[in-house]
């Protein structure tokens, strides 16, 4: 059995690194400094920078080929992002998470996604916006009308889960929101499809994903009829098969396979 293995489906696009164009020639420190945070970032998660080690910044330098001003600050952001801990005495080491952390970081985006649906279907959308909705989630439905999954549906169907979580946002028209959102969805494992590949050869996949699109199809239609407490409720409601899916990913044999896993502390409960 293989879990898919795709951290540029958990992450930003880091196989694009080496063909990404400058921003600008008036700006190489900041595009360095992009780089040099994405790359961090992959090996972060790939567990190249163990959990709680401390950051060598002399050591970075000869690894990413850069000077240490971008290099200080992609590991700003990466503490930003929540990947690193700045240390009292200077510096920075790669955070630990428990259990109890990640489920706390699924149970916020739940409310943040809860409290977008609410004002999305409260204030109005574009209609545009629940098209574009509506095409994703036709989309993932013929994705779910095959008998079983393989590992490039269930690419496709991660890249349309995260499509439709993130028009969520653009239906609520909050920069505010939308910003704290893509802090907590920064996480790997606080993404909407942090733990969905995890599942992805064991039985109950299909089913569990089943469950979640008839969600998907609910918040849209409570948000085109106006009903706010009802679209927020879903939302809230939707987050807890993440829950489901931690569980479940911790306590696999396969969980070792898993984008920034290692990260996490086990419990013994």
């Amino acid at each position: 059995m293989q879990i898919v293995s795709c951290i540029d489906l958990l992450t930003y696009p880091l196989n694009t690194l080496d063909s990404t164009p400058l921003p600008s020639e008036a700006a190489p420190g900041h595009s360095q400094a992009v780089r040099a945070q994405l790359r961090l970032r992959e090996m972060i998660l790939a567990a190249e920078l163990p959990a709680g080690s401390r950051i060598a910044e002399l050591t970075l330098v000869d690894k990413l080929g850069v000077s240490r001003t971008p290099i200080r600050t992609a590991l700003m952001k990466l503490e930003q992002e929540g990947l690193l801990e700045a240390l009292a005495n200077g510096g920075y080491a790669v955070r630990t998470f428990t259990e109890q952390d990640v489920s706390d970081a699924i149970e916020l985006r739940g409310t943040l996604e809860g409290l977008a649906a609410r004002l999305a279907a409260e204030r109005g959308c574009a209609p545009v916006l629940l098209a574009e909705a509506r095409a994703c989630l036709l989309n993932i439905d013929q994705l779910l009308a095959t008998g079983s999954l393989n590992e490039d549906a269930f690419g496709a169907y991660v890249t349309q889960n995260e499509k439709f979580h993130a028009l969520l946002q653009d239906m609520a028209g909050s920069d505010v929101l939308r910003r704290e959102w893509e802090r907590v969805v920064g996480l790997p494992f606080a993404s909407p499809s942090g733990f969905v590949v995890s599942q992805a050869h064991s039985p109950q996949a299909r089913d569990m994903l089943i469950v979640a699109q008839d969600q998907h199809h609910q918040v849209l239609q409570a948000i085109e009829r106006r009903e706010g407490a009802r679209a927020e409720a879903i939302m809230r409601e939707h987050s807890r098969l993440a829950q489901r899916n931690l569980s479940d990913a911790m306590r696999s044999t396969q969980a070792e396979q898993l984008p920034g896993v290692k990260l996490i502390r086990r419990s013994h409960r």
